[in-house]
């Protein structure tokens, strides 16, 4: 039976309190392809009072029971792998072996490594006659974007488990069946009644509800600065930790000594994955005043290969953008560059060509991109990307601060000690050096406008805690 009309709560698939319908569209093909519940003011409640029960005796568990729960809910994950492909693809556009390859994979690898974190983890530790512990917040509310569902819903729900909360899940509108399988495999996990509940719908009617509520402990968001911003604030009426993943516009220097060509190939093609739809993609790229031409050769010969189509056919590297809203955004943001005298060296307004229906943007770079300009500011989350020149490294990192946003920055090197001492001068949560791959244990978060509290393994697990002196203690 399909759960996709109905809710997660205390154990078991509930219909909504008031019964409301949203559309779930198929942005490669512009229609509806099924339908979910959206929730209310009374979901929350029902959910909220089903975790605060469940959560005295679900925190005092112990690490072991909670490593087996982990590991149980990695199993089922990976028995349903090619269902949560599927819905990635068909939700938000993804090709199906970037669905299988990074959106699955991403899910996977996350718990894989907050079962790792959790098994290493202390929870408490002794300072002379006191007693340290680190014990669960208690409630938290988990709100998670459309772009890297199973990652999102995986960084928070995974550490949340490990820390011994109990949480409220509202995946994302847009894309939200990933979510609503996610929450099948948690209860075939056999997770206690209570400890996870997930309740879909949008920001104002249940995420904005859920962040105000008083019996909620903490709020964990990602999502856009200005979805963030809100949140926070109706958070504050109660005093709740709020951790936030927010926007980003990431620079990536690279610095004369670097092999050029491939340094700027491989900055197209991360810019340009998952169609553009990465808050740390590295959007901006700077390149040495005098190799400004060359670097437009390269990046519009690279941009060019990007096989832009049907998500379900083989070859395609990408697919369209997550809905009409994001795709009328980034014509937006591409006229604007041409507009305000940027050189658009490849992409442009409109779909690729052959392409007439769904939302498709096509892959552009813009060059002689100034820091003032609209597309070297704001986060425009498609496959665009701006380059821009400077003088010196001096002038490189102070273009590259040079934003609100703080989540992620890259530099490429061949003198890695060189590179290392860029990378200490740049204003970001995470700085990559080199491209390189995925590190799952590495703290992920921003500076700025980018958020707060930090994601991923053990860093993850310290968000969903409070810490606790007992003194007088005694010694251990």
């Amino acid at each position: 039976m399909s759960n996709e009309l109905k809710f997660y709560i205390n154990g078991a698939w509930v219909s909504p309190v008031k019964p409301a319908t949203l559309d779930v569209i198929n942005p490669a093909t512009e229609e509806a392809y099924t339908k979910i519940s959206v929730g209310s003011t009374a979901d929350v409640d029902r959910a909220v009072a089903a975790a605060k029960a469940a959560f005295p005796a679900f925190s005092q568990t112990t690490k072991a029971e909670r490593l087996k729960l982990l590991r149980k809910i990695l199993g089922i994950y990976n028995e349903r792998s090619e269902d949560i492909a599927k819905a990635v693809s068909d939700e938000m556009g993804a090709p199906m072996a970037w669905a299988r390859e990074a959106q699955v994979w991403a899910g996977r690898v996350h718990l894989e490594s907050t079962i790792k974190a959790l098994e290493e983890f202390e929870f408490e530790e002794q300072r002379g006659g006191t007693r340290v512990v680190k014990e669960a917040i208690g409630v938290v509310a988990l709100i998670t974007p459309w772009n890297w569902p199973l990652n999102q819903i995986v960084c928070k729900v995974a550490p949340a488990l490990a820390a011994g909360c109990t949480m409220i899940l509202k995946p994302s509108e847009i894309a939200p069946i990933s979510g609503i399988i996610f929450s099948e495999i948690v209860h075939a996990a056999g997770v206690p009644a209570g400890v996870y509940n997930m309740i879909s719908g949008d920001g104002p009617s249940v995420g904005q509800v859920m962040a105000g509520h008083r019996d909620v402990d903490m709020v964990s968001f990602t999502g856009s600065t200005r979805a963030g911003i809100i949140v926070a604030k109706t958070a504050a009426d109660t005093v709740k930790r709020v951790a936030q993943e927010l926007g980003g516009k990431s620079p990536n220097i690279i610095l004369p000594d670097a092999d050029f060509e491939t340094a700027v190939r491989k900055g197209v093609e991360a810019c340009f994955s998952n169609s553009g739809q990465s808050c740390d993609a590295p959007t901006r790229m700077l390149v040495p005043r005098q190799r400004h031409d060359e670097a437009l050769a390269v990046a519009k010969k690279t941009a060019e290969t990007q096989k832009v189509g049907d998500p379900k056919v083989d070859g395609t590297v990408l697919g369209p953008v997550v809905s009409e809203i994001q795709f009328n955004k980034i014509q937006r943001l591409i006229e604007a560059g041409i507009k305000e005298g940027a050189t658009l060296v490849t992409g442009g307004t409109g779909r690729p060509e052959g392409l007439n229906r769904g939302y498709y943007v096509r892959p552009t770079v813009f060059g002689n991109v100034k820091p003032d300009m609209t597309i070297a500011r704001e986060e425009i989350f498609g496959p665009v990307l701006s380059i821009l020149a400077y003088e010196n490294e001096d002038q490189a990192v102070e273009i590259a601060n040079d934003t609100v946003y703080g989540l992620a920055a890259y530099v490429q090197s061949k003198d890695l000690p060189h590179a290392r001492k860029i990378a200490r001068r740049l204003r970001a949560g995470q700085v990559n050096i080199n491209y390189p791959d995925w590190d799952t244990f590495a703290p992920f978060g921003g500076y700025k406008q980018s958020g707060n509290g930090r994601e991923y393994a053990d860093w993850a697990i310290h968000d969903f805690l409070e810490v606790k002196g007992v003194i007088g203690y005694g010694a251990a």
